[in-house]
């Protein structure tokens, strides 16, 4: 078999790699990083706000910006009731339709906001929480969609949202192997052809401790989809880490200001803190590469100083060269050290200087 059988199989599995396209970018282990803006809550109810995080988005060098899209009465109920409190973390002692009510983005904004993110060149698309969510955004021709993971266990959604025939991704905070399948057929059965999950911890946030980044490669060799991160940590470790498992798309929230007030405002990055995992997402993926043990480029210049064999006393010609003679030295003009024992004993054909690297041609070898 001729050539390197590791580099063909690697370089054969490199091209087999799942891959969705989200406006004309693919997405897929073998391409720099996906990074996915969610803007959430942090528009604080203020449509001003909402542009400038897209702006900020778009400037940080995210490739898409994500919404959510529902209303309160679209994904809860208005009541009181123990059920519908929240008991403990962030949100302790809210209702959730008044956290909702808060943290929802009324639906007269998504035009402007889709045609501003359009304008500014970024891609833009939503977590949609019930079917006319999915019909809004049909309207506004979102190029994709997102199940966010709480809304992982409803098929019908999943299904509805297949039949757009668009691009979906698949959050699987608390689902586990059997529930993210089951998510996955949904998504199949629906009409769904390209198809991402995402790992995530749905803690807010949530500790690095709690990922369980081997669970990527995993994922991947599971369910053969292209995978991704959602990181609700505070900062990018987790995030740049997830890159070398093997994920394709990171999404994180972000703000303008962390201490903005907002619902979700307080573990989301600021725009300097984007910024950093798009560039270093991106730094990151570049460093996995290939597999590779030849020389790369950046050591050319430097090879001159690995060690090498050197004369360390004068020999005249028809001398016996004996291990006094020579030194394993750095810089690497000379033989290779590993040849140090073949060249004792071996006769110098011209007069050598100390100093003077052991090369073949002062050397008498033995004829083959």
């Amino acid at each position: 078999m001729n050539g390197n059988p590791a580099r063909k199989t690697q370089e054969q599995t490199m091209s087999n790699q799942p891959h969705i396209t989200i406006a004309g970018r693919r997405i897929a282990a073998d391409e720099v990083p996906y990074v996915i803006a969610e803007m959430s809550a942090n528009h604080n109810g203020n449509i001003g706000t909402a542009f400038k995080l897209i702006e900020a988005a778009k400037k940080a060098g995210a490739d898409a910006v994500k919404l959510q899209t529902y209303r309160p009465d679209t994904i809860t109920l208005n009541c009181d009731e123990d059920d519908f409190r929240i008991h403990g973390g962030l949100w302790d002692g809210r209702t959730l339709y008044d956290l909702y009510q808060e943290a929802h983005m009324p639906w007269e904004w998504h035009a402007p906001l889709f045609a501003h993110a359009r304008k500014l060149g970024i891609t833009i698309f939503s977590s949609p929480f019930d079917n006319t969510a999915v019909d809004l955004l049909e309207d506004l021709n979102a190029p994709a969609y997102k199940i966010a993971s709480f809304e992982a266990v409803d098929p019908a959604l999943i299904k509805y949202v297949a039949s757009t025939g668009k691009p979906m991704i698949i959050s699987t905070g608390m689902a586990d192997a059997e529930e993210i399948q089951e998510a996955i057929d949904a998504a199949r059965e629906g009409g769904c052809n390209e198809l991402a999950i995402l790992h995530c911890v749905s803690g807010y946030p949530a500790p690095a401790e709690d990922y369980n980044l081997r669970t990527i490669p995993d994922m991947i060799l599971r369910f053969g989809l292209v995978t991704g991160l959602s990181d609700h940590t505070l900062d990018n470790t987790t995030a740049i880490t997830s890159v070398a498992m093997g994920a394709a798309i990171i999404e994180k929230h972000f703000t303008l200001d962390r201490s903005g007030g907002g619902p979700d405002d307080s573990f989301s990055l600021e725009p300097a803190e984007l910024a950093a995992l798009c560039k270093d997402s991106k730094t990151a993926w570049a460093a996995l590469g290939r597999v590779d043990y030849g020389r790369k480029s950046s050591e050319a210049g430097n090879i001159k100083f690995r060690r090498s064999l050197y004369f360390v006393k004068d020999l005249v010609a028809g001398e016996v060269v004996d291990a006094n003679a020579i030194r394993s030295v750095r810089p690497g003009h000379g033989l290779p050290p590993k040849l140090a024992e073949k060249v004792i004993g071996k006769i110098v054909t011209a007069n050598v200087k100390a100093n003077s690297p052991v090369t073949n041609d002062v050397l008498l070898w033995e004829a083959k």
